[in-house]
């Protein structure tokens, strides 16, 4: 099989810094970064080397020189990129929400819904606390039925970006301001109704109870959350436990924190215990790394199978 050509747009940023690095660790070498106009001429690390970044306009994207384009970068950015890459050919994997909830374009979770991917040459990657709350639903609904989900999310400040993390190391902490960077209708932000939205269709329940109240905590990396879950089977904690276990890119822990699960690959789930309010209820913590799995490692996962079922031409 031929070795693919991957961009990596938004290669200046949090999450493609981090792309760029999984693509070495995982043996790719034709790879180019791109960003804005302002980046041009600069250099990212890359494995041993560097890589000079170039423009990503629609025109050089569509240029034909490129089998395969993570895009890392803002929706209305997106928005513009994305459909002349795709329309040239190009196999795109877009972290913005420009495309998540549209109408053919699959969302996916890499082991939780790969059955979704083929006929589109754009596909969505998940808002970062909807891939790993999908990571644990999954074997959980497979199992019993989901009849309800709670969930309350602390976010770290990576997930909102290159400015946010500049703010967090700016601030003591103890007395940081964090503010939330979500749109607000008045009664829920954005991140939460996101998190509904995408979750639902990454399951393929599209009707499925679920509340989520989100907030920013001053946190580098690592994204937690406390989670209740009432099946519409009964679910001991031990099968569930069990379940999980096995469950692809899912990893059970005592207690993980944000710090020890920094730099990690998988989604750590602990506290698997009865939810004493519900017959059938039961209550979880969850904490990934939001940069890799929860962005990066997700969309770079997407891309090796689309690779493997569509190999490229020697």
């Amino acid at each position: 099989m031929a070795e693919p050509r991957i961009g990596v747009v938004g290669a200046t940023g949090a999450v493609g810094r981090v792309a760029l690095e999984l693509l070495a660790e995982r043996g790719h070498r034709r790879v180019r970064a791109f960003a804005s106009a302002r980046s041009v001429g600069t250099s990212v690390p890359f494995g041993d080397r560097e890589l000079v970044v170039e423009e990503a306009t629609p025109e050089r994207l569509a240029a034909g020189d490129l089998d395969l384009c993570f895009f890392a970068i803002g929706t209305a950015v997106s928005a513009e990129l994305v459909p002349p890459a795709a329309d040239s050919g190009v196999t795109c994997i877009d972290k913005s929400d420009a495309f998540r909830l549209s109408e053919g374009v699959p969302l996916v979770v890499a082991g939780v819904n790969d059955h979704v991917l083929g006929g589109s040459r754009v596909v969505a990657n998940p808002n970062c606390s909807a891939m790993q709350l999908a990571c644990v639903l999954k074997p959980l609904h497979e199992a019993a039925g989901l009849a309800r989900v709670r969930l309350a999310t602390y976010q770290s400040m990576s997930g909102a970006g290159d400015a946010a993390i500049r703010r967090l190391h700016e601030t003591d902490p103890a007395a940081a301001d964090l503010g939330m960077d979500w749109e607000f209708d008045g009664e829920e932000f954005d991140e939460e109704f996101k998190l509904r939205a995408e979750t639902r269709k990454i399951l393929g329940l599209p009707e499925l109870p679920l509340s989520a109240t989100c907030v920013r905590v001053p946190v580098l990396v690592g994204h937690a959350q406390a989670v209740w879950v009432e099946t519409a089977e009964p679910l001991e904690p031990e099968q569930a436990r069990e379940l999980l276990a096995r469950a692809p890119h899912v990893a059970l822990a005592d207690l993980p924190t944000p710090g020890a699960v920094a730099g990690t690959d998988k989604v750590h789930v602990g506290r698997i215990r009865r939810d004493p309010t519900e017959p059938n209820g039961l209550a979880l913590w969850v904490v990934n790394d939001n940069l890799r799995k929860g962005a990066a490692l997700n969309a770079i996962q997407i891309a090796e199978l689309v690779l493997e079922r569509q190999p490229l031409a020697a």
